[in-house]
């Protein structure tokens, strides 16, 4: 068995599972590397990440670079004398950081490379309509998620799962696989596969306001998976033309309804309880909705107090 002083390397929620579980199985954790501090609300109060404050409360040895490549960094990341390095849900490692570990560095990826590499692959797999995804485990090289292979677990999705729910069954199975992994490793029984490339690969684009938009010209399933798999973050979002009313709104919660018809693509259908938007080949449900400045509410509440015009439309 192997001796393993492990630096941690992680930022939001995802990762604290992962953190956590080699915590609660006695793991010897030299270090934890994180996100600086930053400013948020209206205060701006410095808020720590996520991985941060689980560090503090199990009194973690934590550092928070600006900088991958500093002189500094480098001699405190040396001084831990750490023999293998875990990143989940962290930033790009210069080679001079992933290469320095005797045992290397490895990775957790919410996606079954090697599809789905990049920023954002537990959205898009929902975006694209997949019906199965997972996580991997794989040894950092020079590129972004193209490492030799560790371990992979694949979970279906959902036909109406969102983003978050998804997220946070794929946190639960992603510290499991870490635990794993970590556990071939101590005993010298890791064995690796190469990723292999394909025409066909598909990627994890980082998401923007662009690729957030709805085009209600969009098939219903098509624009009904875009929805679920931006909830609760970032949210999916158009905008809604009301008599006056020009307002940007996101959408969080929809259901679909096949049905042929004649009807203006995005006109608006609202009753005293549903509002619904024409589709190509339906209507998009809305559940819940947020008006600027506005909490997310369900539609019933929305309809309480805000009048849908007969001419109203969503772009």
């Amino acid at each position: 068995m192997k001796d393993l002083r492990i630096v941690f390397m992680g930022t939001p929620d995802f990762a604290v599972a992962t953190l956590k579980t080699l915590v609660e199985n006695e793991y010897n954790i030299v270090g934890v590397i994180t996100a600086p501090d930053k400013q948020a609300g209206r205060g701006r109060k410095l808020n720590e990440s996520a991985v941060k404050k689980y560090a503090i409360e199990n009194d973690l040895n934590i550092l928070q670079p600006t900088n991958l490549k500093s002189e500094s960094f480098l001699d405190e990341l040396k001084a831990l004398k750490a023999n293998l390095q875990i990143v989940v849900a962290f930033r790009m490692l210069p080679k001079v950081v992933w290469q320095m570990p005797e045992y290397g560095t490895f990775n957790l990826h919410a996606s079954l490379l090697p599809n789905y590499r990049g920023a954002a692959p537990i959205n898009w797999a929902i975006i694209n309509g997949e019906t199965k995804t997972g996580v991997s485990t794989f040894f950092i090289d020079e590129k972004i998620d193209t490492g030799e292979m560790i371990f992979q677990k694949e979970i279906d999705i959902d036909l109406e799962e969102n983003a978050g729910r998804l997220h946070d069954k794929l946190m639960a199975i992603g510290s499991e696989l870490v635990l794993n992994t970590v556990a071939s490793i101590e005993k010298g029984e890791v064995e690796t596969k190469p990723q292999v490339d394909t025409e066909d690969i598909k990627t994890a684009y980082k998401l923007n306001r662009d690729n957030c938009k709805i085009n209600w010209e969009d098939s219903i399933d098509n624009i009904y998976n875009l929805i679920r798999g931006l909830s609760p973050y970032p949210a999916a979002w158009c905008t809604l033309i009301n008599g006056n009313d020009k307002l940007d709104v996101k959408l969080y919660k929809v259901e679909k309804e096949i049905d042929s018809h004649s009807k203006e693509i995005g006109s608006i259908i609202s009753t005293k309880k549903e509002l619904k938007v024409v589709v190509s080949n339906g209507y998009i449900i809305i559940k819940e909705i947020k008006l600027p400045g506005k909490r997310m509410m369900d539609v019933k509440s929305l309809l309480n107090g805000y009048t849908f015009e007969t001419n109203a439309k969503m772009l």
